[in-house]
């Protein structure tokens, strides 16, 4: 469980950092993301769903 909370820490830290040092840019990928196809944002969410899983596995069962 304190993994999970862990993770769960890291994972807010990493989405709060561009609110927090770059509120503008945020706002001009918003207006971006709205206008964007929404094939395109499927795929680039699969794309980075499967780079987390891979980064997951390296990161759990790879010794580095």
């Amino acid at each position: 469980m304190s993994f999970f909370l862990t993770v769960i820490g890291m994972v807010l830290i990493v989405e709060g950092v561009p609110y927090f040092c770059f509120p503008a840019s945020v706002k001009a990928l918003a207006v971006k993301l709205i206008e964007m196809d929404e094939k395109m944002l499927r795929g680039m969410g699969f794309l980075l769903t499967i780079a987390g899983l891979v980064f997951v596995y390296i990161g759990r069962r790879v010794i580095i």
